[in-house]
C-alpha cells in the first residue's frame, strides 16, 4: 500500500488506473483538468481525493503534489495518464494545435513526473513512475504528426528519466497502449471504416478495455516490477507484432 497520483483520472485509462490502485489498497490522488471529473472518480474510492491539475503548467503540478502531501503525507508513485489527440494532415495542422498536444502529452508528462520526483529526492524516498506512451511511440499513423511526435517523445523522456533518477531509487517505465475503448477514441471506433482499419492492425481483433491497460500500469507501480526501469511495455493486442 502507498500513495499514488494519477493524472487524467477523470475518465478512460486514468480513471481505470485510479480504481485499480485503490482496489489494492493505495491512497489515490485523482487529478484531472476537469476538477468535477477527478472528484467523481475519487468519490467511488475508499481513500482518495480529487484535484484539478493542468499538467502543462509547472505550478499546477507542484500544487497537485502539495495536495497529495497535505492529504496523505507522502507520494510513492505517479501514473501520467493525461493526454489529448487531434488529427489532420501535417501541412494543414495549426501551430496552436501542435503546441497544445506537445504541451499536454510530452511537456505535461515531464512536469508531472518532475514534481513528484523532486519531492521524493528531497525526502530521500524511493518511488515509481509510469508514463503513458502509445504504439505510436514506435510506429507512425498518417494524419497524426503531433500526437505521434508527442508519444515518441514520451518514450525517450521516460528512458532518460529512468537513467537520471535510478541513483535516487526512482523507477520509470512506459506503457504503450494500442487501441483502447475510451472517450478519446470513441469517435474513431464509432466510424465503421476507421474501426475496421484499426482492428485490421490488432490481431486480437478488439479494442482493449481501460481496465486491461490499468492492470499493467498497476504492476509497474508495484514491487513486483522492482527490477524494471526504462522499459517500454506495449499493451496492444499484438499490433506491433503485426505492423
Amino acid at each position: 500500500m502507498g500513495v499514488a497520483i494519477v493524472t487524467g483520472a477523470g475518465s478512460g485509462i486514468g480513471a481505470a488506473t485510479a480504481r485499480a490502485l485503490a482496489a489494492r489498497g493505495d491512497s489515490v490522488v485523482c487529478a484531472d483538468v476537469v476538477e468535477d471529473a477527478a472528484k467523481a472518480t475519487a468519490a467511488h474510492l475508499k481513500s482518495a481525493i480529487g484535484v484539478r491539475v493542468d499538467v502543462s503548467d509547472g505550478a499546477s503540478n507542484d500544487a497537485m503534489v502539495k495536495s497529495a502531501i497535505d492529504a496523505f503525507g507522502a507520494v510513492d508513485s505517479i501514473a501520467t495518464c493525461a493526454g489529448i489527440e487531434k488529427h489532420g494532415s501535417a501541412h494543414e495542422f495549426s501551430e496552436d494545435d501542435f503546441d497544445r498536444i506537445i504541451d499536454v502529452n510530452l511537456k505535461g508528462t515531464w512536469l508531472s513526473a518532475r514534481a513528484v520526483a523532486r519531492w521524493q529526492i528531497a525526502n530521500q524516498r524511493r518511488g515509481t513512475v509510469v508514463m503513458i506512451g502509445s504504439i505510436n511511440s514506435i510506429v507512425a499513423n498518417a494524419g497524426a504528426s503531433a500526437y505521434c511526435a508527442s508519444k515518441g517523445g514520451v518514450l525517450m523522456l521516460g528512458r532518460t528519466l529512468a537513467l537520471d533518477w535510478a541513483p535516487h531509487g526512482i523507477r520509470v517505465n512506459i506503457v504503450g497502449p494500442g487501441v483502447v475503448d475510451t472517450p478519446m477514441s470513441a469517435k474513431s471506433l464509432a466510424d465503421p471504416v476507421k474501426r475496421e482499419r484499426m482492428m485490421d492492425r490488432t490481431p486480437i481483433g478488439r479494442p482493449a478495455s481501460p481496465d486491461e491497460i490499468a492492470s499493467v500500469i498497476a504492476f509497474l507501480l508495484s514491487d513486483a516490477s522492482s527490477f524494471m526501469t526504462g522499459a517500454y511495455v506495449p499493451v496492444d493486442g499484438g499490433s506491433l507484432a503485426a505492423w
